[in-house]
């Protein structure tokens, strides 16, 4: 049975954050391999289990799943394309405290989140 952890990113240093904020960010449960890195066979494996949760102040929660699609990996609410938040290289990043990752917000923004915590 491939595991699956449970990664916390909180919102890094962007424009408007000078200090960061923990009230905003993303709780991941994603396989991940012995160096870190998403364990995109486990992924398969278990993909309805490979869930994101967005918390940001005054909103409500946004639970949905890690997807993969023509335009990489992203984090979807929703069936379609329209509320799918990309994600930055994904395949690239190691899932490690204090590593970074960008995500394309719904906005079109991009923030960068740091990871905070990987169990």
């Amino acid at each position: 049975m491939v595991r699956l952890y449970t990664v916390r990113m909180e919102l890094a240093r962007n424009p408007g954050f000078p200090d960061g904020s923990a009230a905003r960010g993303y709780d991941l449960h994603v396989p991940l391999t012995a160096d870190g890195h998403l364990d995109v066979e486990g992924w398969r494996a278990r993909k309805a289990e490979c869930t994101v949760r967005r918390f940001w102040p005054d909103e409500p929660d946004h639970n949905g799943n890690l997807i993969h699609g023509r335009h990489g990996w992203a984090f979807s609410y929703e069936p379609g394309e329209d509320d799918d938040e990309p994600l930055f290289k994904l395949d690239g990043h190691a899932f490690r405290v204090g590593e970074y990752v960008t995500v394309r917000e719904t906005d079109g923004d991009n923030l960068t989140f740091r990871i905070v915590s990987v169990r």
